[in-house]
C-alpha cells in the first residue's frame, strides 16, 4: 500500500478538524450498510408499543442485508445516510480532529511523551463534547435506519428535515437529545477504544520499526534516522509511519472499541429509537433489555458492529492520515 509521505511539520488543529470530518464521511459511505444491519439486529425482538405482529426477522449480517434488499429494496441499506453524514461532519471533526490538541492540554509541561492517563482523558473529553453538539443528528440517523422494520403506515417522517421538525414538535427540543447520556458513556468508551488504542499501537509500531518496508542496510538506516530524533521523536518523520502501519493500528482499534462499547451501543440504539413513553429513562431501557434477553442481549449485532467499526476505523484513519498529508503539500514551504 502506497501513501503520501509524512509532513515535516505537524498539521495545525484546523486541518485535523476538517480532515477528520471528511475522512469519517468517506468511511461512512463505505460501511453504512453494515451500520444499518447492526441497528436492525439491535432492535430486533424489542417489545414495542403498540405491539407489531408482522415484524421481519433478521438472521446474521448477510441475512439481514439480503432480507432488507429483498423486502425494502437496495436503497434501504443507505436509509439515514444524510443525517449520518451530517453527524460525521460535526461529530468526528470534534472527537477525532481535536484529540491531539486536547491531549497536549492534559500532558504535563516538560514531559517527554504523553502518558496513558492524558490520552484517556482526551478521548473522554472530545467524545463527550462531540455528543453534546451532534446528538440530534444521531437520533435522526438511528430512527431512519430503523424505519424499514416498520410497515409503511407506521413510518413517522417524510425526510431528514421533517424528522428534526417532527421530533422537536412532538417530543420537545429535548427529544432531539434523547439518549444523550448513554451516548456520552458510549462515545467516551468508543473514543478511548478507538483513539487511545490507535495511538498506542501506532506508537509501538513506530518505535519497533516493524513496517518500514525496507530491508537490510536500508532498514538499519531508517531506524537510525528515527533514533536520531529522540528523546522527542515526531513519529511522522519515521518511514514506518505509512499506510500498513495505519491499517494495523486502525484494525486493532476497531476490535477493542467494539468489545468494550457494544453493551452501551445496544442500549443507546434502543433508547433513541423508542417512542414517547416506551422507556422512562436509559436505565429502564437497560433493565428491560436485561430482563428480556439476558446478558447476551448486550451483544446483539456484535458481528456487524465489529465488521462495521473495524472497517470504518481502517478507512477513516487511513483517509485521515492521507488527507492531513495532502493538506500539508498545499501549504507554502517554510523559509
Amino acid at each position: 500500500m502506497v501513501g503520501l509521505k509524512p509532513p515535516e511539520v505537524p498539521p495545525p488543529a484546523a486541518v485535523k478538524f476538517v480532515s477528520a470530518g471528511t475522512a469519517a464521511c468517506i468511511a461512512d459511505l463505505c460501511t453504512f450498510p453494515l451500520d444499518t444491519a447492526k441497528v436492525r439486529l439491535q432492535i430486533q425482538g424489542e417489545v414495542r408499543i403498540p405491539r407489531s405482529t408482522s415484524a421481519v426477522e433478521y438472521r446474521g449480517v448477510l441475512g439481514t442485508l439480503s432480507t432488507m434488499v429483498r423486502t425494502e429494496g437496495p436503497r434501504s441499506l443507505y436509509s439515514g445516510l444524510v443525517p449520518g453524514l451530517q453527524r460525521q461532519m460535526s461529530f468526528a471533526s470534534i472527537r477525532i480532529g481535536l484529540y491531539d490538541s486536547v491531549k497536549q492540554l492534559y500532558t504535563p509541561k516538560g514531559a517527554e511523551s504523553t502518558g496513558l492517563v492524558a490520552r484517556v482523558l482526551a478521548g473522554c473529553t472530545t467524545g463527550a463534547v462531540a455528543v453534546a453538539c451532534a446528538q440530534p443528528t444521531d437520533v435522526v440517523k438511528v430512527r431512519f435506519q430503523a424505519l424499514g422494520a416498520l410497515p409503511d403506515s407506521a413510518r413517522r417522517y417524510n425526510g431528514t428535515w421533517d424528522a428534526y421538525c417532527t421530533i422537536a414538535r412532538e417530543e420537545g427540543v429535548r427529544g432531539l437529545w434523547r439518549g444523550m447520556f448513554p451516548n456520552i458513556a458510549r462515545n467516551a468508551i468508543v473514543n478511548c477504544g478507538e483513539l487511545v488504542t490507535y495511538d498506542l499501537i501506532k506508537d509501538a509500531l513506530l518505535r519497533a520499526q516493524l513496517m518500514t518496508g525496507e530491508e537490510g542496510a536500508g532498514q538499519d538506516a531508517a531506524r537510525a534516522r528515527c533514533q536520531s530524533h529522540r528523546p522527542q521523536p515526531p513519529p511522522r518523520l519515521c518511514p514506518a509511519d505509512n499506510v500498513p502501519c495505519h491499517f494495523v493500528a486502525a484494525f486493532g482499534a476497531g476490535f477493542c472499541a467494539t468489545v468494550v462499547a457494544s453493551p452501551v451501543d445496544v442500549v443507546k440504539t434502543r433508547y433513541m429509537n423508542a417512542g414517547p413513553g416506551q422507556y422512562r429513562n436509559a436505565l429502564s431501557c437497560l433493565l428491560a433489555l436485561l430482563m428480556q434477553d439476558g446478558l447476551a442481549g448486550f451483544y446483539k449485532g456484535f458481528i456487524p458492529s465489529f465488521l462495521r467499526l473495524g472497517s470504518w476505523n481502517v478507512v477513516m484513519f487511513i483517509s485521515y492520515e492521507q488527507l492531513q498529508r495532502a493538506a500539508a503539500l498545499t501549504r507554502p514551504a517554510q523559509p
